[in-house]
């Protein structure tokens, strides 16, 4: 997450309260109606807040590979008591072994273009391996398509990616879906959501 503001260990991210709510509207008909939910890159955790008290039915694990963020998530756990909201774990998509061997559905939000590439590698490798037949992988975010940007503001967020940490930036979609592929996931819906961002979402063949 960008832009975070602190108050004691409890992080905030001024876009989550943006778009929270689309993208809960997508969760809402593309996840399971039970299991675990396996949040990756959860940052500071207020996503998981949010989508644990909308989906009471659905146990919400949040991960991230930053101690800050682990710590922010579990601060606004704490505050916010949801018996469905697991306690978060380390998780670095990009390693080979993963805190978690199986989950029901995978979200990462805004992950894919605020990493390496080697992290999108690895998260499709555990999405392969780890969802059941028929399992969802939800990412959201900004994406290229055939190589060019959607958006003057995509390509302005990109160029400041990439200043920021050359390994990042926006991603082509067809390079992320043919990865996708690769580890038995097929995209199934790409759905328009507001400032130029995508909801992708993929299913366990």
């Amino acid at each position: 997450m960008t832009n975070t503001r602190q108050t004691s260990e409890a992080l905030t991210a001024p876009s989550v309260s943006r778009n929270r709510d689309p993208i809960l509207a997508v969760l809402r008909r593309a996840l399971p109606p039970s299991g675990t939910v396996l949040e990756v890159a959860s940052g500071t955790g207020e996503h998981a807040i949010h989508f644990a008290s909308a989906l009471p039915h659905l146990a919400w694990q949040p991960t991230d590979r930053d101690e800050q963020a682990l710590r922010s998530i579990a601060a606004h756990r704490a505050a916010a008591g949801l018996p469905n909201l697991l306690a978060p774990l380390a998780l670095d998509a990009s390693a080979a072994e993963w805190p978690i061997k199986r989950a029901d559905a995978i979200v990462a939000i805004n992950m894919v273009h605020i990493s390496p590439w080697r992290a999108t590698e690895g998260l499709m490798a555990g999405a392969g391996q780890m969802l059941p037949i028929g399992g969802v992988l939800y990412l959201y975010g900004a994406y290229k398509e055939s190589g060019v940007h959607t958006a003057p503001s995509n390509e302005a967020f990109d160029l400041d990616l990439k200043q920021r940490n050359p390994e990042w930036g926006i991603r082509d979609l067809e390079a992320v879906a043919g990865l996708a592929r690769d580890h038995g996931l097929e995209l199934i819906e790409r759905i328009p959501m507001p400032a130029n961002n995508l909801s992708l979402v993929f299913r366990r063949a």
